[in-house]
């Protein structure tokens, strides 16, 4: 009976929010509250809350894991992350807890914990969104998930200090983890392609992450992150996420059940929820001045904080574990707060297009050194996008010619470009302050070959905008995209999966000496 009503509510209401042009994670929230809320009709097994939050936990840490194999920790590192990450919390705090206690009558050690877990902003929710978009690896995504990363590490101290979990003697042993990287790269290697590439995931994000982090009084969260981080550098990492992308999304599913699931609010609970969700512009203003302050473009800033202006689900552990009468109230409010933001998140970029001449009014004149703009010099073929395929095309591309340019917005691809002695440089390619910036007067073609529909739309919009006349070839997955993208611009459009069939139909015609000309193959 429980996973019946679990996954026909989750199904139907993700369902119906789609097509209010909400992602399905807002119908999770509703669903479970719909079945918090008929649960003595639908008598759900008394162990349906066990059941979830295990479930939830299970697509937490692979979620977590994943994200970590698209970071470095070099980019934790950075200012803007440390600066921003620091200063929000302590800014918050300051300003929140006297709020509590005046104008809610809260005595100071209750106001200054739920100031904590108010400054807190959702890893999940984030990562989720962002890897939707394909941008933890674009500048601003990297921003946003090593403000986040900061935060959980700040969360586990709390908890140690308030809570009385002090990690043991035997967490100093993960400062050797380290140490395992060749032995974990060797074992990946030997790992084919089937059901075992999904075991070793799931062993190094739940065993070895998950419990063996919890087992010396760590954060099972920070453990399968760390773990991530371990494997991020490997040439097999994005084909490891891929292979548990599936199962990562049914548990996360849970996830978003069981923060719906929590309780059902009363009037203070809604009252409290909604307070500090009129509250949450400051939130996110907050962190759009400080990465300003850190010279970050106002783009970037905006997209990072667009990111980042939810509630932690953190906060409800913390609460249920310091402040367990606002557990409620404190799941209304996350749940509220991913309501506002999935949609924001979809329109990020057109927001900020509209209201960019404002919000570059607070942006530095010094730049991040991360977002210097690019000059194209004397290229011909213009490549968007450098991953598998836009890398298949420059190297086809090369022997006919060599004034070739490869844009990408993840540094992490292009540094091997460069070192490789490829002409790639970093930009992205949404950003309109790039194309005003960049001059394509010597451009005599330009090849989509990102992976995000959007992004392809941009793009061909922006040359178009800028005077190219020449043409526009785009790959595309499925073919309801294929007239978005011609009323863009694009003038050659090829469904990827139609031309790999074609192609390896071609190759079979020659291995078997048919002759049989590949037009005909096409009609076939």
């Amino acid at each position: 009976m429980f996973e019946v009503i679990c996954v026909s509510f989750a199904f139907v209401f993700g369902l119906a929010v789609r097509q209010l042009g909400l992602p399905p994670m807002v119908g999770f929230l509703a669903a479970g509250f719909a079945i918090n809320a008929l649960g003595p009709v639908l008598r759900l097994p008394e162990a349906t809350g066990d059941i979830l939050d295990y479930l939830s936990h299970l697509g937490v840490l692979l979620l977590l894991f994943a994200v970590g194999m698209k970071l470095r920790l070099r980019q934790i590192a950075q200012p803007q992350v440390l600066g921003g990450a620091l200063l929000h919390f302590v800014i918050s705090i300051v300003v929140v807890t006297p709020g509590l206690v005046l104008f809610l009558g809260m005595d100071l050690r209750t106001a200054a914990m739920l100031a904590v877990m108010l400054a807190f902003s959702s890893t999940v929710f984030s990562a989720k969104v962002l890897e939707e978009k394909r941008d933890i690896g674009a500048f601003y995504g990297r921003t946003a998930i090593g403000i986040l990363v900061l935060q959980d590490i700040i969360a586990l101290v709390v908890l140690s200090i308030w809570g009385g979990q002090a990690p043991s003697v035997w967490a100093l042993y993960v400062l050797a983890l380290p140490l395992l990287r060749p032995l974990l790269f060797r074992i990946l290697d030997l790992t084919g392609q089937d059901e075992l590439l999904v075991l070793m995931g799931m062993l190094l994000a739940l065993v070895i992450g998950g419990m063996g982090f919890e087992f010396v009084g760590l954060s099972s969260e920070i453990g399968a992150l760390a773990m991530g981080l371990m494997l991020s550098t490997h040439k097999r990492a994005k084909e490891l996420t891929d292979a548990l992308w599936g199962l990562k999304e049914a548990f996360l599913v849970g996830f978003f059940l069981q923060i719906g699931m929590s309780g059902l609010p009363d009037q203070g609970d809604l009252v409290f929820a909604l307070v500090f969700i009129a509250l949450l512009p400051l939130k996110a203003g907050l962190f759009y001045l400080l990465l300003l302050l850190f010279r970050l473009r106002a783009r970037s800033a905006f997209l990072a904080v667009v990111n980042l202006a939810t509630y932690s689900e953190l906060a409800l552990i913390l609460t249920a574990d310091l402040v367990p009468d606002k557990l409620v109230a404190m799941a209304l409010l996350v749940s509220l707060s991913f309501v506002t933001a999935s949609p924001l998140n979809r329109v990020a970029q057109a927001l900020f297009d509209r209201y960019e001449s404002q919000l570059q009014r607070f942006q530095t004149a010094r730049h991040h050194r991360d977002e210097l703009p690019t000059d194209m010099g004397n290229a011909r073929i213009l490549i968007l996008g450098m991953g598998r395929t836009g890398s298949a095309a420059y190297q086809y591309l090369l022997p006919f010619e060599d004034r070739l340019v490869g844009i990408d917005s993840d540094i992490y691809k292009v540094e091997p470009h460069r070192q490789a002695g490829r002409n790639v440089l970093w930009a992205d390619v949404e950003d309109a302050g790039f194309w005003r910036g960049v001059n394509i007067a010597g451009l005599h073609a330009a090849v989509l070959a990102m992976d995000g529909t959007e992004a392809k739309e941009a793009a061909a919009w922006a040359l178009r905008s800028k005077g190219f006349a020449g043409p526009i070839i785009s790959h595309v997955l499925h073919e309801q995209d294929v007239e978005r993208l011609k009323a863009a611009g694009a003038t050659h459009l090829y469904l990827t999966m139609n031309q790999a069939g074609m192609a390896l139909a071609d190759h079979t015609a020659r291995a078997l000496d048919l002759e049989v000309t590949p037009s005909e193959l096409g009609r076939s």
